[in-house]
Protein backbone atom coordinates (compact mmCIF):
# COMPACT_ATOMS: atom_id res chain seq x y z
CA UNK A 1 0.00 0.00 0.00
CA UNK A 2 1.26 3.44 -0.95
CA UNK A 3 -0.31 6.57 0.57
CA UNK A 4 0.72 9.87 -0.99
CA UNK A 5 1.28 12.95 1.16
CA UNK A 6 0.79 15.83 -1.31
CA UNK A 7 3.18 18.75 -1.10
CA UNK A 8 0.43 21.38 -1.23
CA UNK A 9 -1.26 19.91 1.86
CA UNK A 10 1.80 20.36 4.10
CA UNK A 11 1.88 22.88 6.94
CA UNK A 12 4.38 25.66 7.46
CA UNK A 13 4.66 29.33 6.57
CA UNK A 14 6.81 32.22 5.37
CA UNK A 15 8.48 34.21 8.15
CA UNK A 16 10.75 36.35 6.01
CA UNK A 17 14.04 34.88 7.18
CA UNK A 18 12.57 31.35 6.85
CA UNK A 19 10.15 29.73 4.44
CA UNK A 20 9.20 26.25 5.63
CA UNK A 21 6.91 23.35 4.73
CA UNK A 22 6.11 20.62 7.26
CA UNK A 23 5.33 17.09 6.06
CA UNK A 24 4.34 16.10 9.61
CA UNK A 25 2.89 18.01 12.56
CA UNK A 26 5.46 20.47 13.86
CA UNK A 27 5.46 23.62 15.98
CA UNK A 28 2.16 25.46 15.44
CA UNK A 29 1.05 23.07 12.68
CA UNK A 30 -0.90 20.05 13.89
CA UNK A 31 -2.63 17.37 11.82
CA UNK A 32 -3.63 14.21 13.72
CA UNK A 33 -3.42 12.21 10.47
CA UNK A 34 0.22 13.18 9.98
CA UNK A 35 2.03 13.04 13.32
CA UNK A 36 4.93 11.14 11.74
CA UNK A 37 5.43 7.72 10.19
CA UNK A 38 6.94 4.86 12.19
CA UNK A 39 10.13 6.31 13.76
CA UNK A 40 10.19 9.18 11.25
CA UNK A 41 8.92 12.22 13.14
CA UNK A 42 9.82 15.34 11.12
CA UNK A 43 10.56 16.25 7.50
CA UNK A 44 10.72 20.02 7.17
CA UNK A 45 11.64 21.56 3.85
CA UNK A 46 13.32 24.88 4.67
CA UNK A 47 14.58 27.87 2.72
CA UNK A 48 16.74 30.04 4.98
CA UNK A 49 17.20 33.59 3.72
CA UNK A 50 20.65 35.07 3.06
CA UNK A 51 22.48 35.76 6.34
CA UNK A 52 19.58 34.18 8.25
CA UNK A 53 19.55 31.18 10.50
CA UNK A 54 18.38 29.34 13.58
CA UNK A 55 19.92 30.80 16.77
CA UNK A 56 21.31 28.48 19.42
CA UNK A 57 18.56 26.21 20.76
CA UNK A 58 18.34 22.86 22.60
CA UNK A 59 17.34 19.33 21.55
CA UNK A 60 17.23 16.02 23.36
CA UNK A 61 16.42 12.38 22.54
CA UNK A 62 16.23 12.80 18.77
CA UNK A 63 18.32 11.74 15.77
CA UNK A 64 18.52 14.82 13.54
CA UNK A 65 19.65 14.68 9.92
CA UNK A 66 20.22 17.85 7.92
CA UNK A 67 20.25 17.29 4.15
CA UNK A 68 21.24 20.34 2.11
CA UNK A 69 19.81 20.60 -1.41
CA UNK A 70 21.46 23.83 -2.55
CA UNK A 71 24.00 26.35 -1.21
CA UNK A 72 25.46 25.54 2.24
CA UNK A 73 24.69 25.68 5.95
CA UNK A 74 26.99 26.45 8.88
CA UNK A 75 26.56 24.30 12.00
CA UNK A 76 27.85 24.90 15.54
CA UNK A 77 27.00 22.91 18.66
CA UNK A 78 27.74 22.53 22.36
CA UNK A 79 30.08 19.61 21.62
CA UNK A 80 32.46 22.08 20.02
CA UNK A 81 31.58 21.08 16.46
CA UNK A 82 31.92 23.71 13.78
CA UNK A 83 31.16 22.54 10.26
CA UNK A 84 29.78 23.55 6.88
CA UNK A 85 27.15 21.20 5.44
CA UNK A 86 27.24 21.01 1.65
CA UNK A 87 24.67 19.63 -0.81
CA UNK A 88 24.48 15.84 -0.66
CA UNK A 89 26.43 15.46 2.59
CA UNK A 90 25.30 12.89 5.13
CA UNK A 91 25.07 14.69 8.46
CA UNK A 92 23.49 13.61 11.71
CA UNK A 93 23.34 14.99 15.20
CA UNK A 94 22.32 12.65 18.01
CA UNK A 95 20.76 14.90 20.63
CA UNK A 96 20.66 12.18 23.28
CA UNK A 97 20.78 13.52 26.85
CA UNK A 98 20.87 17.06 25.52
CA UNK A 99 22.66 19.26 23.01
CA UNK A 100 22.52 22.88 21.88
CA UNK A 101 23.24 24.00 18.33
CA UNK A 102 22.80 26.76 15.79
CA UNK A 103 22.50 26.75 12.01
CA UNK A 104 23.19 29.72 9.76
CA UNK A 105 23.22 30.62 6.08
CA UNK A 106 26.63 32.23 5.45
CA UNK A 107 25.64 33.59 2.04
CA UNK A 108 24.74 37.26 1.77
CA UNK A 109 22.94 36.69 -1.54
CA UNK A 110 21.44 33.19 -1.84
CA UNK A 111 18.93 31.26 0.25
CA UNK A 112 19.97 27.81 1.44
CA UNK A 113 17.49 25.00 0.65
CA UNK A 114 17.48 21.98 2.94
CA UNK A 115 15.55 19.17 4.56
CA UNK A 116 15.47 18.90 8.35
CA UNK A 117 14.76 15.29 9.32
CA UNK A 118 14.05 14.01 12.82
CA UNK A 119 14.01 10.31 13.69
CA UNK A 120 12.98 9.02 17.10
CA UNK A 121 15.87 7.13 18.78
CA UNK A 122 15.66 3.51 19.91
CA UNK A 123 15.89 4.66 23.53
CA UNK A 124 16.32 7.82 25.57
CA UNK A 125 19.56 9.01 27.10
CA UNK A 126 22.11 8.31 24.36
CA UNK A 127 25.40 10.17 24.54
CA UNK A 128 25.14 13.26 22.30
CA UNK A 129 27.17 13.02 19.10
CA UNK A 130 27.82 14.50 15.67
CA UNK A 131 28.90 12.93 12.39
CA UNK A 132 29.21 14.25 8.84
CA UNK A 133 30.42 12.61 5.63
CA UNK A 134 30.56 13.56 1.97
CA UNK A 135 28.86 11.32 -0.58
CA UNK A 136 29.91 12.16 -4.16
CA UNK A 137 27.19 12.69 -6.75
CA UNK A 138 28.53 9.76 -8.79
CA UNK A 139 27.66 7.36 -5.95
CA UNK A 140 24.00 8.43 -6.12
CA UNK A 141 23.55 8.89 -9.85
CA UNK A 142 21.11 6.25 -11.14
CA UNK A 143 21.27 4.16 -7.94
CA UNK A 144 20.41 4.35 -4.28
CA UNK A 145 23.27 5.31 -1.97
CA UNK A 146 22.96 4.50 1.74
CA UNK A 147 23.87 7.64 3.70
CA UNK A 148 22.51 6.86 7.21
CA UNK A 149 21.89 3.58 9.04
CA UNK A 150 21.85 1.96 12.47
CA UNK A 151 25.15 0.15 11.87
CA UNK A 152 27.11 2.60 9.71
CA UNK A 153 27.07 0.14 6.79
CA UNK A 154 28.80 1.10 3.53
CA UNK A 155 30.37 4.15 5.15
CA UNK A 156 27.04 5.73 6.09
CA UNK A 157 26.63 7.91 9.15
CA UNK A 158 25.31 6.01 12.18
CA UNK A 159 21.95 6.72 13.81
CA UNK A 160 20.47 5.26 16.99
CA UNK A 161 17.41 3.65 15.39
CA UNK A 162 16.57 0.66 13.18
CA UNK A 163 16.24 2.83 10.10
CA UNK A 164 18.11 3.48 6.86
CA UNK A 165 18.19 6.49 4.59
CA UNK A 166 19.02 6.15 0.89
CA UNK A 167 19.38 8.90 -1.72
CA UNK A 168 19.33 8.74 -5.51
CA UNK A 169 19.76 11.22 -8.37
CA UNK A 170 17.85 10.41 -11.56
CA UNK A 171 17.87 11.84 -15.08
CA UNK A 172 14.60 12.11 -17.06
CA UNK A 173 13.36 8.62 -17.94
CA UNK A 174 15.90 6.94 -15.67
CA UNK A 175 14.61 4.18 -13.40
CA UNK A 176 15.88 2.60 -10.19
CA UNK A 177 14.47 -0.33 -8.21
CA UNK A 178 14.77 -1.14 -4.53
CA UNK A 179 13.52 -4.20 -2.68
CA UNK A 180 12.00 -3.79 0.76
CA UNK A 181 11.10 -6.39 3.38
CA UNK A 182 7.27 -6.51 3.31
CA UNK A 183 7.34 -6.62 7.14
CA UNK A 184 9.07 -3.22 7.13
CA UNK A 185 7.88 0.16 5.95
CA UNK A 186 9.18 2.90 3.70
CA UNK A 187 8.85 6.62 3.21
CA UNK A 188 9.79 8.23 -0.08
CA UNK A 189 10.37 12.00 -0.26
CA UNK A 190 10.78 13.82 -3.55
CA UNK A 191 13.37 16.51 -2.82
CA UNK A 192 13.65 17.72 -6.42
CA UNK A 193 11.88 17.00 -9.69
CA UNK A 194 9.09 14.53 -10.38
CA UNK A 195 8.93 10.73 -10.37
CA UNK A 196 6.62 7.75 -10.55
CA UNK A 197 6.65 5.35 -7.61
CA UNK A 198 5.23 1.98 -8.69
CA UNK A 199 3.22 3.92 -11.26
CA UNK A 200 2.00 6.64 -8.87
CA UNK A 201 3.00 10.19 -9.85
CA UNK A 202 4.85 12.30 -7.30
CA UNK A 203 5.96 15.91 -7.61
CA UNK A 204 8.60 17.94 -5.77
CA UNK A 205 7.76 18.07 -2.06
CA UNK A 206 5.42 15.06 -2.19
CA UNK A 207 5.98 12.16 0.17
CA UNK A 208 4.68 8.60 0.18
CA UNK A 209 4.09 6.18 3.05
CA UNK A 210 4.85 2.61 1.97
CA UNK A 211 3.67 -0.57 3.71
CA UNK A 212 3.36 -4.17 2.54
CA UNK A 213 5.34 -3.65 -0.67
CA UNK A 214 8.14 -6.00 -1.74
CA UNK A 215 9.57 -4.00 -4.62
CA UNK A 216 9.75 -0.28 -5.31
CA UNK A 217 10.35 1.12 -8.79
CA UNK A 218 11.10 4.82 -9.10
CA UNK A 219 11.13 6.38 -12.56
CA UNK A 220 12.04 10.02 -13.12
CA UNK A 221 9.79 12.25 -15.21
CA UNK A 222 12.43 14.99 -15.00
CA UNK A 223 15.74 15.50 -13.21
CA UNK A 224 15.05 14.28 -9.68
CA UNK A 225 16.57 13.84 -6.24
CA UNK A 226 14.78 11.31 -4.05
CA UNK A 227 15.18 10.21 -0.42
CA UNK A 228 14.01 6.76 0.65
CA UNK A 229 13.67 5.71 4.30
CA UNK A 230 13.57 2.00 5.25
CA UNK A 231 11.83 1.82 8.64
CA UNK A 232 11.00 -0.88 11.18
Amino acid sequence: MITIRPSQERGGGDYGWLKTRHTFSFSDYSDPKWMGFRSLRVINEDWVAPSGGFPTHPHRDMEIITYVLSEKLEHKDSLGTGSVILPGDGQRMSAGRGIRHSEANPSANEAVHLLQIWILPDKQGHTPGYEQKSFPEAEKRGKFRLIASDDGADGSVKINQDAKLFVTLLAPGEEVAQSIDPKRHGWLQVAKGAVELNGKKLQQGDGAAISGEKQLTIKAAEDAEVLLFDLA
